[in-house]
């Protein structure tokens, strides 16, 4: 085997790896979320668990596209990530709005505090192998779920500063306003990868 395909198969098995790590971490988040969600009486925290649900669907699209081939595939995968970016940005624009009309206040909430905060570090760096990775490949199905990965972590530090304010100074506002950049972000995903031409 050459030197270049070595290296090819190097860094397919670390996008293989990025992505089983990234499935195991949102399964045993969606069992965190769940019980801190219901301990605190979070909305913000069980909507964080939905996008744990998401980022699994993500992760599963790249690890099916990474074991095949061919273009017809790769834009079948893409379509799939831009409709869990449609779907993420549907549940915040919902979840920030409702949140805000109903003026609900949550509980505070150390394991929130403490999970959101360790998950928004993994997921940055998640996302930044990702993109590395996706680039030495020339995939972009890898390097546009980076994207949703980076959204995660996003997310991840949105609501660990609603939980945090919540928590010092009552402010119950900032998640559900962060919410709504967030919104913005992932609807212009969508919108670019069904845009673009691969």
């Amino acid at each position: 085997m050459s030197r270049a395909n070595t290296l090819q198969t190097a860094t397919l098995r670390r996008g293989f790896a990025l992505e089983y790590v990234t499935l195991s971490w949102n399964a045993v988040g969606i069992v965190v979320l769940g019980y801190a969600a219901i301990e605190a009486r979070s909305v913000a925290l069980a909507g964080f668990g939905l996008d744990s649900l998401i980022e699994i669907g993500a992760s599963i699209v790249v690890i099916w596209e990474l074991s095949g081939t061919g273009a017809d595939r790769q834009r079948r995968a893409l379509r799939l990530i831009a409709v869990a970016f449609a779907a993420l940005a549907a549940y915040l624009m919902i979840q920030s709005t409702w949140v805000l009309a109903a003026g609900y206040r949550p509980h505070h909430s150390l394991v929130g505090i403490a999970w959101t905060a360790i998950t928004a570090a993994a997921m940055f760096a998640l996302a930044y192998g990702k993109a590395r990775t996706g680039r030495e490949l020339g995939n972009p199905v890898l390097s546009t779920e980076g994207r949703v990965t980076l959204v995660d972590g996003i997310l991840a530090t949105a609501v660990l500063a609603g939980l945090v304010l919540n928590a010092t100074v009552g402010w119950w506002q900032a998640d559900p306003a962060a919410g709504y950049v967030l919104v913005f972000y992932a609807t212009r995903e969508c919108r670019q990868i069904f845009r673009a031409k691969h």
